[in-house]
């Protein structure tokens, strides 16, 4: 009654391929657009500190990690002041900086002076950082090179 077929092969002597399905993810596309969103998150950290064209004084101390919303007090070698990004006037640190303080700015702050800036003006900032409120003072400063 029944007969068996062997369906693996026809009378003509041909095998059916069945077409294998690629399962597989292409992820080069996928590995571009890392890379683009890595190189513009790179940049834009570069920019997020404020930064003033400064040679730092070398030294041979640790390097420690700074904060995120730091704020920095720089001296270049002319003199001139720096709060932040913003160039300013000596007599109106103070009032800068204790206006930073009450708007709820960490008790730490960063100053960096230029390694040939003159050593009494950093020395009258420093007394000036003090007198706005702010006792816990890092100075910025390079690593030695092993030169």
């Amino acid at each position: 009654m029944g007969m068996n077929v062997d369906r693996s092969s026809s009378s003509s002597g041909r095998r059916t391929r069945r077409r294998k399905i690629e399962r597989d993810i292409n992820v080069t596309p996928l590995v571009d657009v890392m890379l683009v969103l890595l190189l513009v998150f790179m940049m834009t950290a570069a920019t997020l500190l404020p930064v003033v064209d400064l040679e730092l004084p070398k030294t041979d101390s640790q390097a420690t990690s700074i904060e995120q919303d730091p704020v920095i007090v720089s001296i270049r070698q002319d003199g001139s002041l720096y709060l932040q990004d913003e160039q300013i006037f000596a007599d109106t640190l103070v009032d800068r900086l204790s206006a930073l303080a009450t708007k709820g700015f960490e008790e730490k702050i960063y100053l960096q002076g230029d390694a040939t800036a003159d050593y009494e003006l950093v020395v009258d900032v420093l007394s000036n950082i003090r007198d706005a409120g702010y006792s816990n003072i890092n100075l910025v400063t390079d690593m030695k090179s092993d030169e």
